[in-house]
């Protein structure tokens, strides 16, 4: 009987099996029972290691966000940061704006004054005679900073930023306000420029004996002809008005800069706000 017993506990002899069940049997005898404790041990052994896995992937996954997160924060910071410039350039290009404005205002005023120094004026700081004509020539295309922008662009990382404060970045650095504004501060600015120094070198080189824009001996000899140029005043005209069209955008452009600024600090508020939740959780 014991026999028997051992003889059971040992299995079915290979030989009998059917196809199957020989390719699976390791030794001489087939055993249901080690079988199934072989295959519900595999099986553990397959739940350890897959869920070994998820959990590592998943670690790993949260720990990538939490890498892009800061990341994205450092980029709205900066962005942040570099919009502080530019709101700052902007204004202190309104003051210059402000001040090309009104002293060539000031000039179109007085051009029919019949005073030979009407082209002359006294400087308030040093008392040092100076001509508005003298600076004429002189244009600042409106060009603020944009190194950050330009670096998150160049690195990829732009896209982490979101459809909607994307949308708020590029309207600050490439918008149609800003690119209008940078033309009409340039090459708007430099056509009438151009007029100037042409109607000089084609019109007045010929009529007058000297050209001298820096000495004042020049607008006080010169003053009635340059009063009898047309021309020249009608120049004046035109850039008095484009000077008046970029202080409207400029003052848009500062608006703007504003509410894009108070954007990016609540929108870095509640990211902060979100990796400290996630700082603890870890």
């Amino acid at each position: 009987m014991d026999e028997e017993i051992n003889k059971k506990e040992k299995g079915i002899e290979k030989k009998k099996l059917n196809w199957f069940l020989r390719i699976i049997t390791l030794g001489d005898r087939f055993s249901y029972q080690d079988f199934y404790d072989r295959i519900k041990k595999g099986f553990v052994e397959f739940l350890i290691v897959f869920f070994g896995v998820l959990v590592s992937f998943s670690v790993e996954n949260q720990g990538e966000e939490f890498g892009d997160r800061e990341a994205n924060i450092d980029n709205l910071v900066n962005l942040r940061d570099e919009m502080n410039d530019i709101k700052n350039y902007t204004q202190e290009y309104i003051e210059e704006n402000s001040w090309v404005r009104n002293t060539f205002q000031q000039l179109y005023d007085s051009w029919e004054i019949k005073n030979d120094s009407v082209y002359v004026w006294i400087d308030e700081n040093d008392g040092l005679p100076w001509s508005p004509l003298s600076i004429y020539s002189n244009y600042n295309p409106f060009n603020p900073p944009r190194v950050v922008y330009e670096a998150i662009k160049l690195d990829g990382t732009f896209r982490f930023l979101g459809s909607e404060i994307g949308r708020v970045v590029n309207n600050i650095y490439d918008g149609t306000d800003l690119k209008y504004l940078m033309l009409n501060t340039d090459r708007e600015e430099q056509f009438y420029v151009d007029q100037f120094e042409d109607r000089i070198a084609t019109k007045w080189i010929f009529d007058l004996d000297f050209i001298d824009l820096y000495e004042m001996d020049f607008f006080v000899d010169n003053r009635k002809y340059i009063q009898k140029d047309k021309y020249l005043k009608y120049n004046l005209f035109k850039r008095l008005n484009l000077w008046t069209q970029v202080s409207e955008q400029l003052v848009d452009y500062d608006v703007t800069l504003t509410k894009s600024i108070r954007k990016l600090d609540s929108v870095i508020k509640v990211k902060d706000d979100e990796i400290t939740i996630i700082w603890w959780w870890f």
